[in-house]
């Protein structure tokens, strides 16, 4: 009896719907916390790089030289990723002899495109961590009712009910609930938190990308 009280002795006597809903919210349990590490890595990265960027490049660096420099980078990041696509679509579009209006429209266009990726970077599956925040409790919640409907209906069938009787399905039953909130909570807190992170590197993503373009427009 004890042994069936545990935790695991709960979860390995409960009916076989109530440990799918068990087995699928650890799953998206541990698929959430890999996304966590994953853009926990990705968020301080970027910031890291556009820090040290941002430095190099208003200390006053040549921009021919910086351009060069990019180049032998194999994965660009952030600002440094626009300021070599709005570089180089700059230089070509000049080497063209187009006029400054055409050149802008296509380093604006380059640019565009850069920031867009840059987000999908920072943001991409993120909606995964809003999607189990706001389902896992509810999945849980139909492991926890799906459970004491079976005990209720098992409770019919004795001449005699006790509290012991009831205790360990209605107890099993509850733990489908305390998973489903034990995936939730951590997925929604870090959601909020990389957005919130995400808008931040955003907006400075943009500001660069503008106060470059403001640099290229009188270079054109």
């Amino acid at each position: 009896m004890t042994e069936h009280l545990s935790i695991l002795g709960l979860i390995s006597h409960a009916s076989i719907p109530v440990q799918l809903v068990m087995l699928s919210l650890i799953a998206a349990s541990v698929y959430s916390w890999s996304l966590i590490v994953k853009y926990r890595r990705v968020h301080r990265r970027a910031m890291r790089d556009l820090k040290n960027f941002e430095e190099l490049f208003w200390s006053g660096a040549d921009l021919s030289s910086l351009y060069q420099k990019s180049q032998h980078k194999e994965d660009l990041q952030g600002a440094e990723a626009l300021f070599y696509t709005g570089f180089k679509e700059f230089t070509r579009l000049k080497q063209k002899g187009l006029n400054q209006e055409s050149i802008m429209q296509g380093v604006t266009r380059a640019m565009r495109i850069t920031l867009s990726q840059e987000q999908n970077r920072l943001e991409g599956k993120l909606p995964a961590l809003a999607s189990i925040a706001s389902t896992a409790p509810y999945v849980g919640l139909f492991g926890t009712v799906w459970g004491i409907m079976t005990s209720f209906i098992g409770l019919a069938k004795v001449q005699q009910a006790t509290l012991a009787t009831v205790a360990p399905g209605i107890a099993e039953a509850l733990i489908a609930t305390a998973i489903g909130l034990f995936a939730a909570i951590p997925a929604v807190l870090a959601y909020n938190h990389f957005m919130a992170n995400s808008d931040v590197l955003n907006n400075r993503y943009t500001m660069f990308a503008d106060e470059f373009m403001g640099i290229l427009h009188r270079e054109s």
